[in-house]
């Protein structure tokens, strides 16, 4: 594959169909009118296209596509996900790579200029928001028509009020998500060293407040640690795993999870703003509490991952945010220094003041957005066809997780197995070849919500993973997703502003507070300031562009 400043060029034809295009039912589309397509400009598109059909473009075809490169599979333009897709589906991209770290910056400013490319994959339920009254995007709800398999699933799994909420004020939705047949909790927990917590005769905790006792506890009997416990995924903010697993037990948003800010008030019925309300001082009064007393790493609020892993391993700490696939890396990690006796378990998320929650709306997941331009594309209904098939259908979800059977994998009865040199997380520990790094699958830009399917969900993880799914859905209970807030383009625009601006005093307020540079004491004065910046405002917004008030 020859590649030019990113571009995969295209190679190979394939031979045109000459049958009739069919519209597909209504599952998950919009309820108005459905995007029209000039028939006679566009090429490449099959013309008998439904669930279940493999997609291959009728003729060579290159999508514009925003790349999230990861450190931890950097691309590579020779991967073999990408020479499968140019031989059989007769696709090739022209990619924007942006390291992951600059990735949200890079694509608001590719968006709000206009040169943002057609696919925008790695969007999570939200994202989409501040773009949509700029006409930079477009209404995807418009076109799902063409998309048989997302709408299928939509309709055979009850999506449709998880599809609905990411409608916006003209009743269109921007974004679609990557989908979940069964809720699968977040897997972003804290990985405990459980030899020191038997040496200490702990339980699992069942409460925040119990995981707080029990590090004072853990930094007792181990006076050689620095700190019972210190975190990573600091990147952008303060610990935002951890803060996004937390939240929910807390009755508000936080890290990852922050979104628009907004959290639902479900006994009065309307949202507030979280970052200035009680639920949210709780929280950040908590994890502050565990700095103050010596039991958080004060520098987990800012350190890159690879020296928090280092930390852990090393024995300086004995707890760090983890998740199903990171545990792994924390036991290597522990091996590879000759560490062969510590033991390492994730704990269920511990309960807090507002009960035992996750977040509502977890089976949707990262998705896509797309450029207004895309439309005016001649390729335009290859491109939906192609999404719909490599993301939405069984087909292209088991190719982009596990890869290609007979090279990656094979299949022992209703099993996949990696072949011998391959490896993944906790499968063929050791192999020399990684599934992503070395062949581009089971990358978050291709493979969304981890397959899609139970049977794909559950395929790779580890037995270890699917109790933790199993202890976590036996105690937690999802929360309701609260009404869409629907803006018109002018709301729209002053919400994306006023949004921005109160997202980024809460996240530096929040730094300030966890370290004890700022007391909570003084949360009314944070609150007057957050007021200072329109926050009442664009809750009230909010409120009446959902409908809860006037």
């Amino acid at each position: 594959m020859r590649i030019t400043r990113n571009k995969a060029v295209a190679a190979s034809a394939a031979a045109a169909l000459t049958v009739t295009l069919t519209a597909c039912g209504s599952g998950g589309a919009d309820d108005g009118p459905s995007g029209e397509l000039d028939m006679e400009s566009q090429v490449g598109y099959m013309e008998d296209f439904e669930a279940g059909t493999t997609f291959t473009a009728t003729e060579p075809v290159e999508f514009g596509l925003l790349y999230r490169d990861h450190p931890n599979y950097p691309f590579q333009d020779d991967w073999p996900i990408l020479q499968h897709l140019e031989e059989n589906q007769n696709v090739t991209f022209d990619f924007e790579n942006v390291p992951l770290e600059d990735m949200q910056q890079r694509r608001s400013v590719l968006i709000s200029s206009g040169e943002a490319p057609e696919i925008m994959p790695v969007t999570y339920p939200g994202d989409e928001s501040q773009f949509v009254s700029g006409g930079a995007l477009l209404p995807i709800s418009d076109y799902v028509q063409y998309m048989p398999n997302f709408q299928q699933k939509v309709e055979e799994w009850g999506l449709q009020a998880e599809i609905d909420a990411q409608k916006q004020e003209d009743g269109k939705y921007y974004m679609i998500p990557g989908i979940h047949e069964v809720t699968i909790p977040g897997a972003y927990t804290v990985a405990i060293r459980q030899d020191l917590w038997d040496d200490a005769g702990l339980e699992h905790p069942a409460t925040w407040d119990e995981f707080a006792d029990q590090l004072k506890t853990i930094k007792e009997e181990n006076p050689d640690l620095d700190y019972p416990m210190t975190d990573r995924w600091s990147i952008n903010g303060p610990i935002e795993a951890t803060l996004t697993a937390a939240a929910p037990n807390f009755g508000t948003v936080a890290g990852w999870g922050y979104g628009t800010g907004l959290q639902w008030n479900q006994d009065e019925g309307v949202f507030e703003y979280a970052g200035g309300s009680d639920e949210y001082r709780a929280l950040v009064e908590y994890f502050a509490g565990l700095v103050a007393d010596g039991l958080l790493d004060p520098e987990a609020l800012t350190q890159e991952d690879d020296q928090a892993e280092q930390k852990f391993a090393s024995g300086q700490a004995a707890a760090i945010g983890s998740n199903d696939q990171v545990i792994l890396e924390y036991r290597d990690a522990f091996k590879e220094i000759g560490d062969t006796t510590s033991e390492i378990e994730l704990i269920t998320v511990p309960g807090g003041p507002a009960g035992d929650y996750i977040a509502g709306g977890t089976r949707r997941e990262s998705g896509l957005m797309f450029s207004a331009q895309a439309a005016e594309s001649d390729h335009f209904l290859a491109m939906l066809q192609f999404v719909d098939w490599l993301y939405y259908s069984d087909e292209g979800l088991e190719f982009a997780k596990w890869g290609v059977e007979g090279e990656t994998f094979e299949r022992d009865g209703d099993e996949r197995v990696l072949v011998d040199d391959v490896t993944w997380g906790a499968l063929n520990a050791g192999a020399p070849k990684l599934l992503n790094s070395d062949f581009g699958f089971y990358n978050g830009v291709w493979s969304l919500a981890h397959g899609s399917t139970e049977d794909l969900d559950m395929s790779m993880r580890s037995d270890e993973a699917v109790e933790y799914i199993d202890s976590m859905n036996a105690v937690k209970e999802e929360l309701e997703i609260p009404p869409a807030v629907a803006y018109d383009e002018l709301e729209q625009e002053q919400a994306g502003l006023q949004q921005t601006t109160l997202q980024d005093m809460t996240f530096q307020a929040t730094a300030q507070f966890l370290l004890g540079d700022r007391s909570t004491d003084d949360w009314d004065t944070w609150v007057s300031e957050l007021e200072g910046a329109g926050m009442q405002e664009y809750v009230d917004r909010a409120n009446a562009a959902a409908g809860v008030t006037e």
